[in-house]
């Protein structure tokens, strides 16, 4: 699995349950078409968390690459319904910071015949 993370605030004023409401019409409508796996929304927890992540975080699962540039080109296609989707998401967040992550090791990965 390849692990998509963002990490956000939320601009002054935007309620918490309104961010979720538009995560969940802009993610779910990625993993309905079948380019994205699963999503689910985290918040930080009693003010613990690394200096210059936001207060929620993102977690987007995909298959693999193949699957996120899907995701990637549906999105940058610009188009509705999903332009209306991401803006709805994109509209209510400051301090964004992205990530990419694999599960490790790759299943594909041999042992013993490393060379460093």
């Amino acid at each position: 699995m390849d692990l998509y993370h963002i990490w956000c605030d939320l601009k002054p004023g935007v309620r918490d349950t309104t961010f979720v409401d538009a995560i969940d019409k802009y993610l779910g409508n990625l993993r309905d078409g079948g380019l994205i796996e699963t999503f689910r929304v985290t918040r930080r927890k009693l003010g613990l968390g690394a200096p210059g992540l936001g207060e929620f975080h993102i977690w987007i699962e995909t298959r693999d690459m193949a699957q996120l540039d899907a995701a990637f080109t549906r999105v940058s296609s610009r188009a509705d319904p999903v332009e209306g989707f991401h803006h709805g998401v994109n509209s209510l967040v400051e301090n964004t910071v992205f990530a990419l992550y694999r599960d490790f090791p790759d299943p594909h990965r041999q042992h013993g015949e490393e060379r460093f």
